[in-house]
């Protein structure tokens, strides 16, 4: 099977290498075209432009930083609407809100192809080891089509229905996900300034009710002051908005959200946009006047 692979950053790299290993043919493009380089080495081809990735193969795949540049990828001169058409297949697995995928579903179809929004759960471990979970939703056929793919890519798919249902489910996900996160940076910084072990509390919390992954892999890395991005906190801030944006159309109170979408901007506004979404622990830390590193 041959797809073609927009967008080679943190994720859109370990995703595009894993297609690679498990036997599938990848032309790949990214804005900065060095970036292709590693996945050459694995076998990779390169396409000069989106439009050139699209001419050549039947199924796309992008996987882009935010709404402005799914659009642009799409909208752009040689972007994917030059070629895209009868027979082929775009699925963007790009964290979009659903106004946005529903933009370049339609513009799709009027070019005669097909589209699969898919946004995806998981942050770059679970890109490397396969591990991702699948949220897609629009084109049945084009789903059918891309299970294998999916099948490296992530431990589990689900097609939700409509264009939007995997929108806004994502942002559902990553608006609890960014809510807990800030819950985990208040609670370590209560049991620092209480005069408590955090790393204590982090060992109370695995054996408890509300043990789950993110606290295990997150908390440890928090306490070292380790902010590697794995998911960048600007792209958790961008998510955070989107989700009270949908909050907002559906009249949807939603104060703990918009009290953890403040704690990452303040995040932002200090330098700490391009660190992992945990680095928020920072701004926690700092309003507490914890000594914690």
């Amino acid at each position: 099977m041959e797809v073609g692979f927009l967008g080679l950053g943190i994720m859109g790299k370990a995703m595009a290498a894993n297609l690679l290993r498990h036997g599938f043919r990848v032309t790949v493009w990214n804005r900065t075209l060095s970036k292709c380089q590693e996945l050459v080495a694995l076998g990779a081809t390169v396409g000069e432009t989106p439009a050139a990735v699209v001419a050549r193969c039947r199924y796309t795949i992008a996987m882009l930083s935010d709404p402005s540049a799914a659009l642009s990828v799409v909208f752009d001169k040689d972007g994917v609407l030059e070629q895209i058409g009868d027979g082929k297949g775009y699925v963007d697995m790009s964290t979009v809100d659903a106004a946005t995928s529903s933009k370049i579903s339609e513009a799709v179809k009027q070019k005669g192809g097909a589209f699969l929004e898919a946004p995806v759960s998981g942050s770059k471990k679970p890109a490397e080891d396969g591990q991702l979970v699948i949220l897609a939703a629009g084109d049945q056929a084009l789903y059918d089509d891309m299970v294998p793919a999916f099948d490296v890519l992530g431990k589990k798919s689900f097609f939700l229905g409509e264009i939007g249902n995997g929108a806004n489910m994502k942002l559902v996900v990553n608006m609890i996900m960014g809510s807990m996160m800030n819950a985990l940076s208040e609670g370590l910084s209560l049991a620092d300034n209480s005069g408590l072990n955090p790393q204590t509390l982090l060992d109370v919390l695995d054996l408890g009710a509300i043990a789950n992954p993110m606290f295990k892999l997150k908390g440890p890395s928090i306490l070292k002051g380790s902010y590697n991005p794995a998911f960048p906190l600007k792209h958790q801030q961008k998510d955070m908005r989107l989700a009270l944006s949908l909050g907002d159309e559906n009249a949807v109170a939603m104060p703990v959200a918009a009290a953890s979408n403040e704690a990452f901007k303040k995040a932002r506004s200090l330098g700490l946009g391009d660190l992992d979404f945990s680095a928020v622990y920072e701004v926690i830390k700092g309003a507490s006047g914890s000594n914690q590193a």
